[in-house]
């Protein structure tokens, strides 16, 4: 099956290239990572394009270093935006209210992109590439890496029902445009019906997914970023110490009473300080959740409905379900 892997690897590139072409943009949101070096190098033969990498500050963010070594490559402008806690605090408003969701994942992650977008905006941008949806038809995420043949391609089926991209309903909140070129029609069918064997492989002792996307781009991008392993974007960007954050703005027993509080009189289960600040956005902008189908799947956690093949709730971030 694997024999073929240079031919499978060229109408990949072209494919893409088309993608690309298609969706060009003014600017990206650059993290350094597999998915928006790609979309880089070939957007970049045709557009001056600007490049946005944000981090939070004062934390880790190791997708600097790397969108840094990219860019420069590249000769793109570079923004490297750094934002701090009132940026955040500004920003989690919009968010909570555009994605109707108070699931700290969802938001943790979403705000990034939101500030992201926002920069780009500063900065005259108004359409944008984003590298959304290459973890999704190439199985990129790590909880797929054990399961093989049919198992996998069910959860990948399961995954295109309901996937969905905060960064095209954040971009137009800010009235701006963002762009998926690896969700182009051709390419994404492309992808979708790659047998299995090509989107998980192990590389010299390590598992990937995306592994034919890694493996058509390992001799046009640095090794260090061909072959860079996926990272979240909370880690990449330094959100990830936003509970240690919320676990110190508030005191255990607020935490205690307004969890209790929020379970009687809205039945909403509070996990932790985190969710709590971004529950009490979500209640005072669209209020307290409920079903609006009595039939339907309920989340027992937030009683907002749920999808009948959801295995998570998009509102609160309950899972399993």
């Amino acid at each position: 099956m694997l024999s073929d892997v240079d031919e499978v690897c060229s109408k990949l590139r072209i494919l893409l290239e088309k993608a690309v072409k298609n969706n060009l943009a003014e600017g990206i949101l650059l993290s350094g990572g597999l998915d928006t070096s790609i979309l880089a190098v070939i957007a970049s033969k045709f557009i001056s394009l600007k490049a946005i990498t944000v981090a939070f500050q004062n934390a880790p963010a190791p997708d600097v270093e790397y969108a840094v070594l990219m860019a420069s490559k590249l000769g793109l402008k570079h923004i490297i935006h750094v934002f701090n806690e009132d940026e955040l605090y500004d920003g989690i408003p919009m968010v909570v209210k555009t994605m109707k969701s108070f699931d700290p994942m969802e938001i943790r992650n979403s705000v990034t992109i939101y500030v992201g977008l926002k920069a780009a905006k500063e900065n005259g941008v108004s359409t944008i590439m984003t590298g959304d949806g290459s973890d999704e038809i190439l199985a990129g995420y790590s909880f797929l890496f054990g399961l093989e043949g049919e198992k996998l391609d069910l959860e990948l089926k399961k995954m295109w029902n309901v996937m969905a991209f905060s960064s095209i309903l954040l971009a137009k909140a800010l009235e701006i445009e963002a762009k998926l070129p690896y969700l182009d029609p051709a390419f994404k069918d492309f992808a979708m019906k790659l047998d299995s064997q090509y989107k998980i492989q192990t590389e010299n002792g390590r598992t990937y997914g995306k592994w034919i996307l890694h493996k058509a781009f390992e001799k046009i991008l640095p090794r260090e970023i061909a072959w860079r392993v996926k990272t979240p974007i909370e880690y990449g960007s330094g959100t990830t110490t936003l509970p240690n954050l919320f676990n110190r703005k508030i005191s255990d027993t607020e935490f205690d009473e307004k969890r209790r509080r929020y379970l009687a009189e809205d039945r909403v289960t509070i996990r932790d300080k985190e969710q709590l600040f971004y529950y009490e956005v979500y209640r005072s902008l669209i209020g307290v959740p409920h079903p609006t189908n009595m039939e339907g799947k309920i989340c027992p956690q937030c009683n907002s409905n749920i999808p009948e093949n959801a295995t998570y709730c998009q509102t609160c971030g309950a899972y399993p379900l």
